[in-house]
């Protein structure tokens, strides 16, 4: 790899300030804001809308979208395609 032209690579804290949750990582973003982590040391931290914590596909809490109710709306509104057309 040809020097000087990647990002630093380095530890940053994500935080998903939804659920109060953070996670130390490695990326390449870079942030002002730094924080405390457990081990005593400053990492940057990186705030985040949503992670595996509070995303309602792994908390269990997604919503179930009524595909038939659509479906048969869609049908009354349109017809079924069936019985031919012009």
């Amino acid at each position: 790899m040809r020097k000087g032209i990647h990002p630093e690579y380095r530890p940053v804290v994500f935080r998903d300030r939804a659920a109060n949750y953070a996670f130390l990582t490695r990326s390449t973003m870079t942030s002002e804001r730094t924080i405390e982590w457990e081990d005593g040391r400053t990492y940057p931290v990186v705030d985040v809308e949503i992670s595996n914590v509070s995303h309602p596909f792994y908390t269990g809490t997604a919503r179930v979208l009524d595909t038939a109710g659509r479906v048969e709306r869609f049908e009354r509104r349109y017809g079924t395609g069936k019985g031919g057309g012009a």
